[in-house]
């Protein structure tokens, strides 16, 4: 070991008490695939967050910010740098009779939870959503005609140099399935939510139908990141595939076509590479079959491209982050 990696562990252990080395982050994603963090750390408070990302500035060390571990797929090699995993079993408040407050490490569960015991209508679109209330920011989750940006009052975040911003809903520059958080690599670290009051049990209903459709449409029964690929803009087909797909479009929230249908269309159900197999159930998903490799599944996502690509002339756009 060189002395200057090891002059980096010792600060890095000084600082950071609690962290680890060789963590393998297949253990703490949705997909199970991924090589080892260097260095990786659990924080549950704010200080500590922010404390973990000056050490890693001022060591100069790559950090990357992981939370539920949905919508992720780690390299085989791994991530050469910090990993801060944020994790936050509570913290969610009621701020006023329709505003909630909470950590960005919260589950997105137990945020839907929340609201739903207290009566609160805004969130029951999202029963089902995988992973953490700020990876939904950060991606401005959406489903069913629902987008998280719809209830965002405020966004607590770190810019790229650590410095802390309160954000409006529009500072926050939302758009499809993105943010400013997402574009200008911004940490979430609390929000806050508008909501209204509603009827405990139509909510509950409404949140329950999302839990269910999700159970029986897509692949949970295995290891999958969610969807791989953003839906596509019905603007981005020709006039002529544009009247050929009209009975499949649908509004998320504005007109797209189900990049499953195209991908089905294209006959890649079933199609594998390795461990990895584009699933039968909801072909925008990639399952780990048999101890998948990221290799696997990063091979499937170009046949996918070249094959969608060919046939209907678009380009899918990932909405899996890639990390290595």
């Amino acid at each position: 070991m060189s002395s200057t990696l090891e002059s980096i562990e010792m600060l890095l252990k000084k600082e950071l008490p609690g962290v680890r080395q060789d963590v393998l982050l297949k253990d703490h994603t949705t997909f199970q695939i991924g090589g080892p963090a260097r260095y990786f750390l659990e924080v549950r408070k704010k200080g500590m967050l922010v404390k973990a990302l000056q050490t890693a500035k001022k060591l100069n060390l790559p950090f990357f910010i992981l939370g539920g571990g949905s919508n992720l797929l780690v390299s085989d090699e791994g991530f050469k740098g910090l990993v801060v995993k944020i994790e936050s079993e509570n913290g969610i408040v009621l701020k006023s009779e329709t505003v909630i407050e909470a950590p960005a490490g919260v589950q997105m569960e137990h945020l839907v939870d929340f609201s739903l015991q207290n009566h609160l209508e805004g969130l029951e679109w999202s029963g089902g959503l995988p992973g953490t209330f700020g990876g939904a920011i950060r991606g401005n989750a959406g489903a069913f005609g629902g987008e998280i940006k719809d209830s965002i009052l405020e966004v607590e975040a770190l810019d790229k140099d650590l410095n802390l911003h309160v954000l409006s809903n529009a500072q926050c520059q939302f758009s499809y399935r993105s943010s400013i958080f997402k574009k200008e690599n911004w940490i979430v670290v609390s929000a806050t939510l508008q909501c209204k009051k509603g009827h405990k049990e139509n909510l509950e209903k409404i949140a329950q139908s999302r839990i269910d459709y999700r159970i029986e449409k897509q692949p949970l029964d295995l290891p999958n990141a969610g969807s791989i690929f953003k839906n596509c803009d019905l603007k981005w087909f020709s006039s002529e595939w544009q009247k050929e797909l009209a009975h499949v479009v649908k509004q998320d929230p504005f007109p797209v076509v189900p990049t499953a249908y195209l991908i089905s269309e294209a006959n890649l159900k079933g199609t594998r590479a390795g461990g990895a197999e584009v699933s039968k159930k909801h072909p925008n998903f990639i399952v780990n079959i048999d101890n998948a490799k990221a290799a696997d599944v990063l091979e499937l996502i170009e046949i996918i491209k070249a094959k969608v690509k060919e046939k209907y002339g678009v380009m899918l756009e990932q909405e899996v982050q890639y990390l290595e």
